[in-house]
């Protein structure tokens, strides 16, 4: 019935507003290198330690809202409209106000009867059905980026949100509704996942002045994990097996048209290399790739130079949550590529060590003062826990579970590695006012919950040596207390869920969801209080 309700509803479909016009791209400068930034991780249900499907996203930009607020399910009028934005980067911005995106316009959609809950992130991410979305922008051919079209990748995971609840669903939708309107972004992968799989989408542009979207999805096998660095790791599809690929119906024909594949070649069609051929050679991404896989996988010492790695990866052990978050905060430590592995001193003991200084989240311009080669560009080395992320999410979606306890957020704000998840259920009503409240528009305030972590991150990074195990020292022990009062909070919840009493399971949840937001921000605040004054004198 749902699949009936979809395509009637999409069908009735009709462009309402103008695609957006060429003067709007003349009016601002999009940007030029994306490649820096997000990476997401997925798990399949037979890769986890507990049987979750998982899918994640470190949102790795200087420009993006910091907050997160939950927007309810509603009913809408008939004849309802939708309107759609496109975030842009201005020419110039303000004085002494934080960098933003600004949105335009493009158009309006007709919007459904029923819209579901979720949680609105920069990039939304979480719905009341358990459908959960990643994200992980590729730079794909500049000749395919349109001028035209309604839905960018922000747009498009709002448009999941409220009307989807599986990911085979969204996918479907999302085909559909770029086919009519248009996507006017640059490349990008989306990783979505429900409660029983997870799939990577990624979508291009049609080409200036054409309308639509080019498209290919691939779905992580349920024993396997996979990754999204910034570049396109969909290669060889086989449309033949659906329960494995799913693709627009002129993926094939775009690529001849324009000249990036020709069937008579008798070369294999590999959607990387027709539509974003150079993010396959950017190690910034393929470095953060070999990584992931070699946390996990070990066993398959696999070659950190390579170009390609396979698009998933059985792990040799299972994937938990608490794996997933150290991931997260990895910066390469331990291996060659450590940036910091050259700048050492001699302790007192005579040994040489590497310095409390030596920070691995060194900015461009202290890399060149530091003579440290490779460096934050695309052909250079990129960690996965970086100083410029605005938030994280780990999200967690099981089917043995009721969706109102099933669907959890583990959400965390600014440098991972300096910061801690808290956990979101996806049924909770309410958010501490802080974690609502956007501190790029504020500016430095104790009202934004974002600003107490890049408070922590920045000052940590000064010393990092020094000052990283205080961190670790005060927030591992709270992680562990969040993830085991989670599953205590989970028991009573089902048992409410049971009785089936909903709004005390639903009360339940919220509470323990915000209790822990709370604590997070008042021992960060803490924290961050205690680095300046131990390590006053060493400034």
């Amino acid at each position: 019935m749902k699949k009936i309700f979809l395509s009637l509803a999409l069908t009735g479909l009709l462009p309402l507003a103008a695609s957006a016009q060429s003067s709007d791209f003349e009016k601002y400068d999009l940007p030029k290198d994306l490649t820096l930034e997000c990476t997401s991780i997925t798990v399949g249900k037979k890769a986890s330690s507990d049987g979750s499907v998982m899918t994640s996203h470190t949102d790795d930009s200087g420009r993006t809202r910091t907050n997160i607020y939950i927007v309810p399910a509603a009913d809408h009028a008939k004849g309802t409209t939708k309107t759609l934005y496109r975030r842009v980067i201005p020419k110039q911005d303000e004085y002494g106000k934080m960098k933003k995106y600004e949105f335009v316009k493009t158009g309006e959609i007709p919007q459904l009867a029923h819209t579901y809950k979720y949680f609105s992130s920069a990039y939304p991410c979480l719905n009341e059905h358990q459908l959960a979305i990643g994200e992980s922008t590729f730079t794909g051919r500049k000749e395919m980026q349109s001028d035209l079209g309604l839905i960018d990748a922000t747009a498009l995971c709002e448009l999941m949100m409220e009307r989807c609840s599986t990911a085979r669903q969204a996918i479907t939708m999302a085909g559909e509704l770029l086919k009519k309107y248009g996507w006017n972004d640059f490349g990008e992968a989306l990783t979505i996942a429900d409660k029983n799989e997870v799939w990577h989408l990624e979508i291009v542009g049609p080409g200036k002045g054409k309308v639509g979207a080019v498209w290919a999805a691939q779905r992580v096998p349920d024993d396997h994990i996979s990754v999204n660095a910034n570049a396109s790791t969909i290669r060889e599809i086989n449309l033949k097996n659906k329960d494995y690929f799913m693709a627009s119906d002129n993926v094939y024909s775009v690529a001849e048209e324009m000249g990036f594949w020709s069937r008579k070649s008798g070369e294999p069609f590999r959607f990387a290399y027709a539509y974003a051929p150079e993010s396959r050679m950017s190690m910034a991404c393929r470095r953060r790739e070999w990584r992931v896989f070699d946390l996990v996988s070990p066993s398959l010492k696999l070659d950190p130079n390579q170009e390609n790695y396979p698009f998933s990866v059985k792990p040799d052990t299972l994937v938990s949550k608490e794996k997933m978050m150290s991931v997260f905060k990895d910066y390469y430590q331990g291996t060659e590529y450590d940036m910091r592995k050259n700048l050492t001193v001699t302790d007192k003991e005579g040994k040489t060590v590497i310095s409390p200084v030596a920070n691995p989240f060194m900015k461009a311009d202290e890399q060149k003062l530091m003579r440290i080669n490779g460096g934050w560009h695309w052909r250079g080395e990129r960690t996965i826990a970086v100083h410029f992320t605005i938030y994280a999410t780990i999200i967690q979606c099981r089917s043995d579970m009721p969706d109102k306890v099933g669907g959890l957020l583990w959400f965390a704000l600014d440098n991972v590695a300096s910061s801690i998840y808290v956990p979101l259920y996806g049924s909770i009503t309410k958010l501490p006012k802080a974690y609502e409240t956007d501190g790029r528009q504020t500016g430095f305030s104790r009202d934004a919950a974002w600003w107490v972590f890049n408070r922590i991150g920045t000052i940590a990074a000064k010393r990092w040596g020094d000052m990283s195990p205080v961190v670790d020292k005060e927030f591992a022990p709270l992680q562990k207390e969040f993830i085991a009062g989670a599953a205590t909070a989970e028991q009573k919840a089902l048992e409410a869920y049971r009785a089936k009493d909903y709004k005390k399971t639903v009360e339940i949840l919220t509470a323990y969801s915000n209790d822990c937001a709370n604590t997070a921000l008042e021992r960060a605040w803490n924290l961050g209080d205690l680095l300046w004054t131990m390590f006053d004198g060493m400034w």
